[in-house]
């Protein structure tokens, strides 16, 4: 708390400007982005930082690391967390860049770290899950987030122009949910897929945790906007633990086939007491599973998950889907992942066929410095 004022006093403001998180593209223009401020515009040829973005001063809160693209219009949802109220805002960018055609106050009661939307062609799907932000615990010598596993969670089905007042809210089980695969609508549903844990590594986990708390899977929430009825359930079994989805983009707010996912080792991710992910994965939405796990009722309707595993000690990060250019499949394509060798120090670019997950990588490109674990790749194809 002492080095956040000492911070505001120095430079005004109370945190470093990070842009770690994630880098995506609009209107032509790249930018990398973090949770505790405006994106950050950057030569894509030298990573340069140009200027900061506030979609021409409209925009001057927290920016989060998953804006959305709305099929068939362009424009991108955005939104940003602040540890005071207001705090969470969604806003809307012209397909343009230069306009923020709609912004909207959400009006929590608590600043829920919220880091991931759900965007169809038709609703805004917004998680508020009790991984809360308090600076007033951090006063009281407390965590400033914590996970309370007592409080309620609940989804939020707000319409694309809508405001707090047009929100439908639907109570589910308690959880951690930091990234969505994607979300879609189904007749009266609206269907969310994400990665979900039961705890959270952040600001990291209690003594005596168990991996299936606190490692994330595939599951799946039926929002009923007639009937107001809720389904949830896994989608993957209780030992395939991943993170850091990936789709073919335009499939996006559509219903989608197949996603990607990195895979957790638990045991090399106590060990470092970090994440760390051996097996990249793929998800056939359509296909059941054929094997179930020990333990793991036949029931829960589990769907096939394909695995393109590395060698011991061998973890990615970073990974991107990359559709091929002339594709006719949604799984045409390939993962690009960065790759590090633990036991010889050597770091890679994998490029893995899509529709050979489970074999070979089609190239293996040395590269010549250590590229460190980090948060998530993005790929975006450049005209010259």
């Amino acid at each position: 708390m002492c080095s956040m004022l000492l911070n505001w006093l120095r430079f005004g403001k109370l945190n470093k400007d990070y842009s770690n998180t994630n880098v995506f593209e609009h209107s032509n223009k790249f930018y990398s982005v973090s949770e505790n401020h405006i994106p950050q515009e950057i030569d894509i040829f030298t990573l340069n930082t140009l200027k900061y973005w506030d979609v021409n001063g409209a925009w001057n809160r927290p920016f989060a690391s998953h804006p959305k693209k709305v099929l068939g219009t362009g424009e991108l949802v955005i939104f940003g967390v602040d540890a005071t109220k207001p705090y969470l805002e969604i806003g809307i960018v012209s397909a343009e860049g230069n306009e923020l055609v709609h912004k909207a106050d959400i009006k929590l009661d608590r600043s829920s770290l919220c880091h991931d939307i759900g965007v169809t062609s038709r609703y805004i799907a917004i998680l508020d899950f009790p991984l809360i932000v308090d600076s007033n615990r951090l006063l009281r010598r407390g965590q400033l987030i914590k996970f309370d596993k007592e409080k309620y969670a609940r989804i939020g089905i707000m319409p694309l122009y809508g405001d707090a007042n047009s929100i439908k809210w639907f109570e589910v089980e308690p959880n951690i949910t930091f990234h969505l695969i994607n979300s879609f609508e189904d007749g009266h549903e609206v269907v969310l897929w994400g990665c979900r844990a039961l705890d959270s590594i952040i600001p990291g986990p209690e003594d005596g945790l168990k991996e299936s708390k606190l490692f994330s899977r595939c599951y799946e929430w039926r929002l009923n906007m007639k009937s107001g009825e809720v389904k949830e359930k896994y989608l993957t079994g209780p030992e395939q633990y991943m993170d850091f989805p990936m789709i073919n983009a335009s499939f996006t707010g559509i219903k989608n086939r197949y996603a990607y996912t990195q895979v957790v080792d638990p045991t090399a991710s106590f060990a470092a007491d970090i994440p760390k992910y051996g097996a990249l994965a793929k998800l056939y939405f359509e296909e059941p599973c054929s094997e179930f796990p020990v333990g793991e009722a036949q029931q829960e309707e589990l769907i096939r998950v394909e695995y393109h595993r590395f060698e011991k000690d061998v973890f990615c990060t970073g990974s991107a889907f990359v559709p091929k250019e002339g594709g006719v499949e949604e799984d045409d394509g390939w993962i690009i992942t960065f790759v590090y060798n633990e036991d010889n120090g050597i770091s890679q670019v994998h490029i893995v066929d899509t529709k050979k997950f489970s074999g070979e990588a089609v190239a293996k490109i040395t590269i010549p410095c250590r590229v460190p674990y980090g948060f998530h790749g993005a790929f975006m194809p450049i005209s010259f």
